[in-house]
């Protein structure tokens, strides 16, 4: 291998390494913000129970749960989707003929 080359590979590796990075701290971000929504889902229940059952106008907190749960829910299909690399061919690998 050339050494053009090579410090081409190398610098097409180190500019790889902070995109790997950043996704794996979206990932935790987004896993974060899963939890926080299971937290704020079990608040609105507890809202729900000491809500005023005579008042005129009422809050949904039913329709609160249900968005809630959706939000988490497309959270968690994102970071349950396989984190597979996309299909690169083979290199063919003999430049002679």
């Amino acid at each position: 291998m050339h050494r053009t080359h090579a410090l081409a590979l190398i610098a097409a590796l180190l500019c790889v390494r902070p995109v790997l990075a950043d996704a794996d701290a979206e990932r935790e971000n987004l896993a974060m913000l899963s939890h926080e929504l299971a937290l704020l889902k079990a608040r609105a229940e507890e809202a729900a129970k000491q809500a005023d059952s005579t008042a005129r106008i009422k809050f949904r907190y039913d329709y609160l749960a249900s968005d809630l749960e959706l939000i988490k829910r497309g959270i968690e299909d994102h970071l349950d989707a396989p984190r597979q690399p996309r299909p690169i061919p083979p290199l063919n690998g003999d430049y002679r003929r």
